[in-house]
């Protein structure tokens, strides 16, 4: 198990000694390899400044120790017009992040929006030759600040705090490979969340109280790496499913996510399940097996987290195709009140079907998985703004 990132969580006038002092104390504490320190600041448009210079600022806060920066989302009381200045941002530096918010955490959607925010996922894709670009982009559907993951971390405003996202789909492989019962695979996994965050917390919260930023928790996503001894699709495989995207997995899907939530430890953001098609060898490999499909994926989704997560796409997909997976994502975040994401990657020159491969650690070869359908038509074209009760409030 790694920690994937410490992040701060702060207005972009925190001071620029503090914020480093921060980051130099929490590199070398913890008990488990430290990968990235980040900064998650709040929504952009309602601070930018108006000749704000991407680069300079992310230089300036990379100086102070920050891996990567969050610069927040586009939410749906943002003018729209705010969305057109992230293809810039994304250019002008590889660790700044956005978003743009289709589903709000008031139970409302916007139709519009999910057409923006497709145009935007194709503009982004012609940024680097690869479409490497929409790693650094995700759309957001009732997601609150505070989640220390990216590219979905951002700050609420006011008093800076700090949280923690792992890396620990190993430990779920082994609480599984483990075990001769769901039973026990269940406790063995509860058991070992709370060890490691027994492990984590202390210190932590000792780094809180010597630097006066407090600490929020932590998300336990088992988040993977694209090895398979650190696979999350390799965990779900482990319980009984012969090829992740075939009859089955979404039990397993929600029988681990089940079993996190019965962790007891202070977490925040998904604590849930995380299926990132190109950061996991497994489910890359079903993807380009054709087995796993984006409708799986999103299937899924209603019984984890995190939603949709670097899905490899054609490059010539459409911005009618991609519209009719954000509304999806939009719908299920806001019918089952859950926290939800849709980071797309269509790739230029690319057709379904087609090898995927990047130079780039965390992700492993694939194949470009495909969109069923055409995309939307009719009353699904308007742009509007709805409310949606949870299923809850059915009866």
């Amino acid at each position: 198990m790694d920690i994937r990132s410490v992040t701060l969580f702060c207005e972009p006038d925190f001071a620029a000694a503090q914020m480093a002092n921060f980051f130099t104390a929490v590199r070398t504490p913890f008990p488990y390899p430290l990968q990235s320190t980040r900064l998650a600041l709040p929504p952009f448009p309602d601070w930018w400044p108006q000749a704000g210079n991407a680069q300079q600022l992310a230089r300036q806060w990379q100086v102070a120790g920050a891996s990567y920066i969050s610069l927040g989302p586009v939410l749906l009381r943002h003018d729209a017009r705010w969305i057109a200045q992230i293809p810039a941002l994304l250019a002008a530096s590889d660790v700044l992040f956005a978003t743009v918010e289709i589903a709000n955490t008031q139970e409302q959607i916007d139709t519009a929006r999910c057409q923006q925010a497709a145009a935007l996922i194709k503009t982004v894709s012609q940024i680097l030759p690869n479409g490497f670009g929409n790693l650094y982009l995700t759309a957001l559907a009732n997601c609150p600040p505070g989640s220390p993951f990216f590219p979905v971390a951002y700050h609420q405003g006011g008093p800076a705090h700090f949280a923690i996202a792992v890396e620990s789909a190993d430990l779920a492989l082994q609480a599984i490979q483990a075990a001769k019962t769901l039973a026990e695979a269940r406790q063995n996994l509860v058991e070992g969340i709370e060890t490691a965050v027994s492990r984590i917390r202390p210190i932590a919260q000792q780094i809180a109280t010597e630097h006066n930023i407090p600490f929020s928790g932590i998300d336990f996503s088992l988040a993977p790496f694209p090895t398979d001894d650190k696979s999350l699709g390799g965990a779900l495989e482990a319980l009984g499913v012969p090829q992740l995207g075939g009859a089955g997995s979404l039990f397993a899907a929600g029988f681990v996510t089940e079993a996190i939530a019965r962790a007891n430890f202070l977490s925040c953001g998904f604590s849930g399940l995380m299926l990132p098609v190109l950061e996991d060898s497994v489910l890359a490999r079903r993807a380009a097996e054709g087995v796993l499909t984006v409708q799986d994926l999103l299937s899924y989704s209603a019984v984890c987290g995190v939603g949709l997560d670097t899905v490899p796409l054609p490059g010539d997909v459409s911005e009618g195709a991609l519209t009719a997976v954000l509304l999806d994502v939009a719908m299920l975040a806001s019918r089952l009140n859950k926290p939800l994401t849709a980071r797309l990657m269509p790739l230029p020159g690319l057709a379904a079907g087609d090898p995927v491969t990047f130079d780039f650690p965390y992700f492993a070869d694939s194949r470009v998985m495909s969109i069923a359908g055409s995309g939307v038509a009719g009353l699904l074209t308007q742009g509007t703004r709805f409310s949606v009760n949870p299923v809850k409030s059915d009866k």
